[in-house]
């Protein structure tokens, strides 16, 4: 009776921890969810930004390349680890943009270049939380498929550490515009 009611616990224990993990796994998935969300809007801002200031920054045309190309790269990551390298990538050469884009007279007159780049501090401040609480999560998950006993019903049942969503070196620093 006593083996009973040890093995009762233990499965009860597998199962409570099991769940709990698809849970927080489930709450990763619909993090990232939220950030693909706002990387989409960012995407589809992009090239209307680029064509609008395309005729201003005739000496700027190989920022607008990368950033273009960015875009791309970005758009076609599939892997969560490649896509979130190809993001940092494009936020790095958009901040570069912007910075560049204030130092155009013309382009800051202009109303609709001021209100893409209006639409897209906002997109990217949306950006900036989505990632903090996709990060916040990650850390719960990751946490609790590393600390004894959780550990073992995670290698049981394959589950694997979530990537964070981190700010690169370069974007830390302030862009610096030459002209």
């Amino acid at each position: 009776m006593i083996w009973f009611i040890v093995i009762l616990v233990i499965f009860i224990y597998f199962v409570i921890t099991y769940n709990g993990l698809v849970k927080l796994k489930k709450f990763v998935e619909n993090a990232w969810s939220q950030i693909d969300v706002q990387l989409k809007r960012r995407h589809d801002l992009i090239p209307n930004l680029v064509n609008s200031v395309k005729g201003y920054m005739k000496f700027e045309q190989e920022t607008l390349e990368k950033v273009m190309q960015a875009r791309a790269a970005a758009i076609s990551s599939k892997d969560i680890t490649k896509k979130i390298e190809s993001e940092n990538e494009l936020t790095g050469l958009l901040s570069r943009l912007l910075a560049v884009v204030e130092n155009y007279p013309d382009l800051k007159a202009s109303e609709n270049v001021n209100q893409l780049m209006e639409e897209l501090r906002k997109t990217e401040d949306k950006i900036a939380y989505a990632r903090q609480f996709y990060n916040d999560i990650v850390m719960k998950y990751n946490t609790k498929i590393s600390v004894f006993p959780t550990n073992i019903v995670a290698k049981i049942f394959n589950f694997k550490e979530k990537p964070f969503f981190n700010i690169e070196k370069e974007e830390k620093e302030v862009p610096k515009v030459k002209i």
